[in-house]
């Protein structure tokens, strides 16, 4: 089954951050984290991506999702393993009968 790309944009001294990075480990999901600490240039290439300005920030094949909050408002709907395991959650396309001859 293949997962989709996360990346999560955080810092080390955020708490939403830890509450992120342990739903995606209770998911069993894998992703980059790219820790913007100190690192102006990581903070506004972040900013650029998300349009946001605040940690964490989170991306879903290359999608922004928003932070902490806005990724368990997905959860809690049942939209969020969706977007994260694609392939698991896709339906199958109907068959379309051919008459016999």
């Amino acid at each position: 089954m293949r997962q989709a790309e996360v990346t999560v944009y955080l810092s080390h001294a955020c708490h939403y951050c830890s509450m992120a990075q342990r739903l995606l480990d209770t998911k069993g999901v894998e992703f980059a984290a790219i820790v913007v600490d100190g690192d102006a240039g990581l903070w506004e290439v972040m900013e650029e991506r998300s349009g946001r300005s605040t940690v964490p920030q989170i991306f879903i094949d290359g999608r922004p999702i928003g932070g902490y909050t806005d990724m368990l408002a997905l959860d809690r709907k049942g939209t969020l393993d969706g977007l994260l395991f694609p392939d698991k959650h896709t339906s199958p396309r109907p068959v379309k009968e051919t008459p016999h001859e």
